[in-house]
């Protein structure tokens, strides 16, 4: 499964530090670095509408971008950001530069698909999903869009596992449970409160014949 690049379109930054960062969002764009793979840092900037309709997306962490900044073009993922304390408006982002054979760990997010057949949840079950990302190793160049996990037939105290999921081949779960749980289905809650009332309804004329 072949790795899908999202092109993005950015501009060159002469300068670090916080006073050319300032600069940057002065004229309307955000700061942002490209590091990693053992190369110097690349300093970039972005359109902050670029940015949200990024993170408006599902699955973003594990989004591939090529990035294109005057004569350079960088393959990244989208590691961190800061955000405006008032206005949340995206103020820096840092990419991590992905090289051929170097692998990397990133979170990809688990897409649930047949709820609305599922023979638990027909029945009242509550879907409870255990794991909405997962953190894998992966090749830059298999890295999954996301995990399909796929709950059509499953009833109530069934269960979805990594060995479940659709979208896994080639990546490494790092997380340390063998076949680890990452959804479930299970049974309908009783509410006690209102059970009580009716119960109590019950006992009162069992009460009043004695």
């Amino acid at each position: 499964m072949a790795t899908k690049l999202i092109p993005i379109q950015a501009s060159l930054r002469a300068k670090a530090g916080k006073g050319a960062a300032r600069a940057t969002r002065r004229e309307g764009l955000v700061p942002a670095v490209i590091y990693g793979a053992k190369k110097d840092a690349t300093l970039i900037a972005l359109d902050p509408r670029i940015i949200m309709r990024e993170l408006h997306k599902p699955g973003w962490r594990s989004h591939v971008y090529e990035i294109t900044a005057g004569d350079i073009s960088e393959r990244v993922l989208m590691r961190d950001m800061q955000f405006h304390p008032v206005t949340d408006a995206p103020i820096h982002v840092d990419y991590q530069r992905l090289a051929p054979g170097h692998k990397v760990h990133v979170e990809v997010a688990v897409h649930i698909v047949g709820e609305e057949v599922s023979p638990g949840i027909k029945r009242g079950g509550v879907l409870n999903v255990v794991r909405h990302t997962i953190e894998v190793t992966a090749d830059p160049e298999n890295i999954p869009e996301l995990f399909t996990a796929d709950i059509s037939e499953l009833d109530i105290n069934d269960n979805v596992r990594w060995d479940d999921l659709k979208g896994t081949e080639g990546v490494v779960a790092t997380v340390q449970i063998p076949n680890f749980v990452v959804a479930t289905i299970a049974a309908p809650t009783v509410d006690v409160e209102e059970e009580a009332p009716a119960a109590e309804a019950e006992a009162a004329p069992a009460e009043e014949k004695k």
